[in-house]
């Protein structure tokens, strides 16, 4: 049996070959937990510090009782009042506390370009709020894909590091 071609001569086979285009993309490379951790200890220690050096001493010179074992008490008020708004405040206005500025790390929203107040709010006053009531809230932040805790998760924001990035190289072929 002849198996022929018709044309066969006519026809030239040529081979181009395939151009690749590689794509080189940079991600910021998220806080995990430790580091988010340290940052808070800081951050607990700004707060405290302030407590103790302006309004315990004011709540003395008013004639205030500054015992703070009644949770409704003035002076507790008053300290989770600055707590808050340490924290609302700062990453408004910075993206970050002082301690995530010790450490490079600050807060980025996953769906807005800046971050708005009512997502800084969330994040600040009821996330943490969970956060701080249920600690599984923090220690998730070890164990999910983009290192974020409950408040984060919460309110679409994740925590970077401002200066260290991730390098992703992915090859297409440009067809």
């Amino acid at each position: 049996m002849d198996a022929t071609f018709e044309g066969a001569e006519n026809t030239e086979l040529s081979y181009k070959p395939v151009e690749k285009q590689k794509t080189i993309d940079y991600n910021h490379l998220q806080a995990g937990f430790w580091i988010r951790f340290w940052a808070y200890l800081i951050d607990l220690l700004v707060i405290g510090s302030v407590n103790r050096i302006v309004i315990y001493p004011l709540f003395d010179l008013i004639g205030l009782n500054n015992n703070n074992s009644f949770l409704f008490s003035p002076v507790s008020i008053v300290t989770a009042v600055i707590f808050f708004a340490y924290f609302v405040l700062m990453t408004k206005y910075f993206n970050q506390t002082l301690g995530k500025m010790i450490f490079g790390i600050k807060v980025i929203s996953i769906k807005e370009e800046t971050i708005s107040w009512g997502t800084i709010l969330f994040r600040e006053l009821i996330g943490r709020y969970i956060s701080k009531t249920i600690w599984i809230g923090y220690i998730i932040v070890a164990f999910t894909p983009k290192k974020q805790g409950l408040h984060d998760i919460f309110s679409d924001t994740q925590v970077i590091h401002e200066k260290l990035f991730i390098k992703y190289a992915e090859e297409k072929s440009a067809e």
